[in-house]
């Protein structure tokens, strides 16, 4: 039989959910994928993402690429998958890609939002879609500190456990900044890949800026002092969403920024 390799833009709610990658006993986005492919064509696979997801964070734009023997036409992968899918998780759109295309290797860069209700009363709408702050937030102020990540840095404040003390904790950022919009203030963050629980650390730590906990000098400080873990509160998972993924040669569907 002739290999395909099929990319995959999903989106799902993290809800319930220990992330991305397969764990045992414990549900996961990666399961639910593979069960769905495997009831469409009989395969047992292991599919890849572009960039996993901790446990409750949620995706508009994942990338999932898998290699099967099954020929269908784009409509059908869609329509099927998502028979198959529970609620929680949809499949957006397929590509056929080339069969050494590695979805991870060659992204560009990853973005991420994270949601904040600014406000003094929560929102049982919203309370498995972002993080409550009650007190005001100084978005400007933060912003200030948010400036000073962009770009090439050792993130090893912001990193949570890592699969080796050897690893890297050298990442690059292309934006990180906040945006307000009525009672909500998002957090957007872009770069090339990130650390462990990165994205919360960071948006706890400017979060504690805006509400004065911090100043910037303190942020500053810890943002540099290279001890691995040292800056947060490391926010809930439940706020975080990855919004795309990037390439360069992919068509243009494949660039979900929304």
């Amino acid at each position: 039989m002739h290999l395909t390799k099929i990319a995959l833009i999903v989106e799902y709610d993290g809800t319930g959910y220990h992330g991305f990658q397969v764990q045992r006993q414990s549900p996961t986005i990666q399961e639910e994928l593979e069960r769905a492919i495997h009831r469409l064509t009989g395969e047992r696979l292991r599919v890849r993402c572009a960039s996993r997801t901790d446990a409750g964070v949620h995706a508009k734009g994942q990338v999932v690429s898998f290699q099967t023997d099954a020929a269908h036409p784009e409509e059908t992968w869609i329509r099927a998958l998502n028979y198959y899918l529970p609620q929680a998780v949809s499949v957006l759109s397929v590509h056929t890609i080339p069969c050494d295309y590695d979805i991870r290797k060659r992204a560009v860069s990853r973005h991420y939002r994270y949601v904040i209700l600014n406000r003094p009363v929560s929102s049982p709408l919203l309370r498995q879609r972002a993080h409550w702050v009650r007190q005001p937030l100084d978005v400007e102020l933060s912003n200030r500190a948010a400036s000073t990540l962009v770009g090439e840095r050792d993130f090893a404040p912001f990193s949570g456990p890592l699969p080796s003390k050897k690893a890297s904790t050298i990442r690059g950022l292309t934006q990180a900044e906040f945006h307000r919009d009525g009672d909500l203030v998002h957090f957007e963050v872009a770069g090339n890949s990130f650390l462990p629980q990165q994205v919360r650390r960071m948006t706890g730590s400017l979060v504690d800026v805006g509400l004065k906990k911090k100043s910037l000098s303190e942020f500053e400080a810890t943002a540099n002092c290279q001890k691995r873990g040292a800056a947060g509160p490391t926010l809930p998972p439940h706020g975080l969403f990855l919004q795309s993924v990037k390439y360069r040669d992919f068509p243009a569907g494949m660039q979900t920024e929304n």
